[in-house]
């Protein structure tokens, strides 16, 4: 994607089945879980914009002794600080004398990462502020080690202010600061619920204090709690917690929205936002490793017991597409053919742009995550014409009519022919977005190479989506523009983005993007402008409670044109005013069904279609609309204070 999106979190988690000394004594270091949570969040830093944080629980640790950590890291290069900061402690510790590394209970008395359950986070935020204390892990502490709590996630929940309201109602004093403190308080008040009940049944019972948290450790009912917490929850997420007895737990959204991975052997159980870190790490097939089902909640208890149970009921399916799209790395298998599919899937609305004429036409990608659909374009254009030449050929054999010139013809001319056109600047691209406002080095951020377009070519070029049309107007297109090809094509694997999202994706502000741009420029050149007042008049009375059942009313100013129609004024409204090139310039989308052919298993696509999978992405949208016609800033979904 050429924009600089923002997007979900990637979470990690690890849980040691074993004693340390075990994995001293095999892999030759005590470190092992700590080493692998490093790997795990390394393999998804593209997840992380503003922060890392790990936590850790120690189990069975001797009353007096503390036994629940946490490092947290407010910065672009966080991941590395703290686990160097971290090593360099221990290593000091080697080197003192406190700790003897082939005696594993050394470790784990003076390092606080000589941990059996480890748990990590990348953090990008979609809401609320952006400082230290917003990132996780978010902690809870107590006396009881049955009542500590750890939580991260990749999540956004629609209903925040709602779930704030429901603490303070039950007489708390909630911050309003993230929606994960409010996730961890609603979880933490049932742990506490939970705990209390079970204690006050010991105690009633005339079991002695000293047996009582044993009995409670091994009595709580992790899934149960979890229950209780979620019914209220509106969004897409992925939460992984540490209960200070050692209970370990990763819940994943009943739609399956946010993706969540594990992988399980004898000796550990690992978990990942993305399967191909868990693959990597544990040298493992794609088919070792498990997917955490949508609605589910897997549980390892302090015993090491595994419990896979549903927390609610599953509904459909809904996975994120946008994770297949764009997100997740794509290394993955699967991934990698799907977006192979995605590009192959825009070959008949390419040759029809271009006219057919492959011989005279250019195929490129912009850098550098679109590179997998250039291939698969390229694949089926080839096969494509393949299949037009063996048509050729026989239709000419049966008519006897074949020679030399007609195979000159068929086979030497007219070919798909590509070429890297354009070039990132990374260095650069990192030196603009840290440095704000520099809005005249963005057209730098691409290069070209020089000699490969001639004047007569069209430049088709594949993009993975495109969601405010900013750096093409700003930066691709200018540089396309000076090889000077009679027309330019931007083919975007994605279909329109019309709507926003508000499951994980920083995504929300429908004013920015290109789609509804040209939707309602279209209006006005239709004289049809008085449809924007009907609809915040709709959206007015949904917020005000006055229909029974939400609706998308933004949809009607979609309606009021074709798909091709919204393309054409996308093609007109980035293009640089500046630029004298006269050629022309058209943008391709993917279609929804095609869409889902490519992806069949994500069929999550509300920003396109509009289709919401759960009643706040509803509420969501419908705010988004007010604040666009009142002209307010800001994320449609945070917290107000």
């Amino acid at each position: 994607m050429s924009e600089n999106l923002k997007h979900d979190c990637g979470i990690a988690l690890i849980r040691l089945l074993k004693p340390l000394q075990y994995y001293e004594q095999k892999y030759g270091t005590p470190l092992y879980g700590f080493n692998l949570l490093f790997l795990l969040m390394e393999k998804q830093h593209n997840r992380g914009q503003d922060g890392a944080g790990i936590g850790s629980v120690k189990l069975n640790v001797t009353p007096g002794q503390p036994y629940m950590f946490r490092e947290r890291l407010e910065n672009s290069n966080s991941l590395d600080l703290i686990f160097t900061r971290l090593l360099n402690q221990y290593n000091h510790k080697v080197l003192n004398g406190t700790i003897i590394p082939e005696l594993a209970q050394t470790v784990k008395e003076h390092f606080d990462f000589g941990a059996e359950a480890l748990i990590g986070h990348l953090r990008y935020g979609t809401s609320g502020s952006y400082n230290k204390e917003s990132l996780h892990p978010y902690i809870r502490r107590s006396n009881w080690s049955t009542k500590n709590l750890m939580v991260v996630g990749n999540f956004t929940m629609t209903n925040t202010k709602a779930l704030n309201d429901c603490l303070i109602e039950r007489g708390q004093h909630p911050i309003f600061d993230t929606d994960t403190q409010t996730i961890l308080e609603e979880i933490g008040f049932y742990l506490d619920e939970e705990h209390t009940k079970i204690y006050r049944t010991m105690r009633d019972s005339g079991i002695s204090g000293k047996e009582i948290p044993e009995i409670i450790s091994d009595d709580l009912n992790v899934a149960k709690i979890l229950n209780q917490a979620a019914r209220v929850w509106d969004g897409g997420y992925s939460i992984a917690g540490l209960i200070g007895n050692g209970d370990t737990f990763v819940m994943r959204d009943p739609h399956g929205i946010r993706p969540c991975f594990y992988f399980k052997s004898d000796e550990i159980v690992a978990f990942a936002s993305e399967r191909v870190p868990l693959m990597t790490v544990f040298e493992q097939s794609g088919d070792s490793i498990e997917e955490v089902p949508p609605g589910h909640v897997i549980v390892i208890k302090n015993s090491g017991k595994f419990i896979d149970k549903p927390f609610t009921e599953p509904k459909k399916k809904l996975s994120c597409s946008f994770e297949r799209i764009y997100f997740s790395r794509g290394n993955d298998p699967d991934i990698y053919i799907e977006r192979k599919a995605l590009g192959a899937a825009l070959v008949t609305q390419i040759n029809k742009e271009i006219n057919h004429d492959l011989e005279h036409t250019v195929f490129s990608y912009i850098p550098n995550t679109a590179e997998t659909a250039y291939y698969g374009l390229m694949d089926a254009l080839h096969y494509n014409r393949r299949k037009e030449v063996k048509a050729a050929i026989l239709k000419a054999v049966k008519n006897g009519e074949i020679d030399g010139s007609l195979l000159d013809e068929l086979v030497m001319n007219n070919w798909p022919h590509g070429e890297k056109v354009a070039h990132k600047d990374v260095k650069l691209r990192t030196f603009i977005s840290q440095e704000k406002g520099r809005n005249q080095l963005v057209s730098h951020v691409y290069d070209i190479t020089y000699g490969v377009v001639r004047p007569d070519d069209n430049l088709v070029c594949m993009e993975d989506s495109i969601v405010r049309g900013t750096t093409l107007r700003q930066s691709i297109i200018k540089i396309l523009s000076r090889t000077n090809p009679k027309k330019i094509v931007i083919a975007s694997t994605a279909p329109q983005i019309r709507y926003p999202d508000c499951y994980g994706i920083d995504m929300s502000e429908l004013g920015k993007f290109i789609a509804f741009q040209a939707a309602v420029e279209l209006l006005k050149d239709k004289g049809k402008s008085d449809l924007l007042l009907d609809v915040y008049q709709a959206c007015m009375r949904q917020a005000e409670g006055a229909t029974d059942k939400i609706k998308n009313h933004v949809l009607r100013i979609y309606e009021s044109h074709s798909t091709d129609e919204i393309s054409r004024k996308i093609a007109d409204l980035i293009r640089p005013k500046e630029i004298e090139w006269n050629g022309e310039i058209a943008i391709i989308y993917q279609n929804i069904e095609n869409l889902h052919k490519s992806i069949p298993d994500h069929r999550g696509d509300w920003y396109f279609t509009g289709d919401y999978p759960t009643i706040g992405g509803y509420e969501v949208l419908n705010r988004a609309y007010i604040n666009y016609y009142e002209d307010k800033k800001g994320r449609s979904y945070d917290i107000p204070k």
